[in-house]
């Protein structure tokens, strides 16, 4: 199928009044199936810009974008959900979990959108509820879950998805150092046994130690690039 990402040279630069600001500047990367992999950064650095790249969901100014073998810098907009639908999962910092749907319902949602429904449906949700710990929140409003076991819910959903990119955003941003370890080692373990790749944009330094790759960026462009010892 290829390789999950592959950019060269990718430059996002925004137009405010005659003022053009780049937010990422010339990125070449490569990443790989079953790698986990960290892009860090002091705000405004563009790691967040740089992820929405990756995710198809910001155009790039210049330069080239390949998912998985497809070049996709110069599709058509409309191409674009296809797209995400087939390769790429999202997690948020912030959750963004329908707060009148229960666990179980919020990941239907995402089953529903594959052709998933009734019993079927129900089953798999309770499934991959128990993959991240939370077999007995299955009936659960995001209300009544805590900051960790929201996340866990988005975890969850994401996997619905079922795509083989996986792309977090500040996903231990508002967790305690507990919580966000098991997130980390979730998303470790989908990355060694289904060898999806994940990449996770964050300024976390406490999960530094939990990535194959550490990628640094400052201004918009990557200045480090660190691999954990074999």
């Amino acid at each position: 199928m290829g390789k999950p990402i592959i950019t060269n040279s990718l430059t996002k630069v925004y137009s405010e009044g005659r003022v053009e600001v780049t937010a990422v500047s010339g990125v070449d990367i490569e990443l790989n199936e079953g790698e986990v992999v960290g892009l860090f950064g002091p705000s405004g650095s563009g790691k967040t810009t740089l992820l929405c790249m990756l995710g198809c969901i910001l155009s790039p100014t210049s330069g080239s974008l390949k998912l998985y073998g497809n070049e996709i810098t110069g599709l058509d907009e409309k191409a674009l959900p296809a797209i995400r639908k087939k390769y790429i999962s999202f997690i948020f910092q912030g959750f963004n979990l329908f707060p009148a749907l229960t666990a179980s319902e919020n990941i239907m949602l995402v089953l529903k959108l594959k052709g998933e429904t009734g019993m079927a449906a129900e089953q798999r949700a309770r499934e991959l509820l128990s993959v991240v710990g939370l077999a007995e929140r299955t009936n659960f409003l995001p209300r009544d879950l805590s900051g960790g076991q929201k996340q866990r819910v988005a975890i969850a959903r994401a996997l619905a998805a079922d795509s083989p990119l996986i792309l977090a955003d500040e996903p231990t941003g508002n967790l305690d150092h507990e919580n966000g370890r098991n997130v980390m080692e979730i998303l470790i373990k989908l990355a060694v046994e289904q060898q999806r790749c994940v990449v996770v944009a964050t300024h976390d330094n406490r999960i530094e130690n939990a990535f194959d790759r550490v990628l640094v960026m400052e201004d918009g462009k990557i200045v480090t690039e660190t691999r954990r010892p074999a």
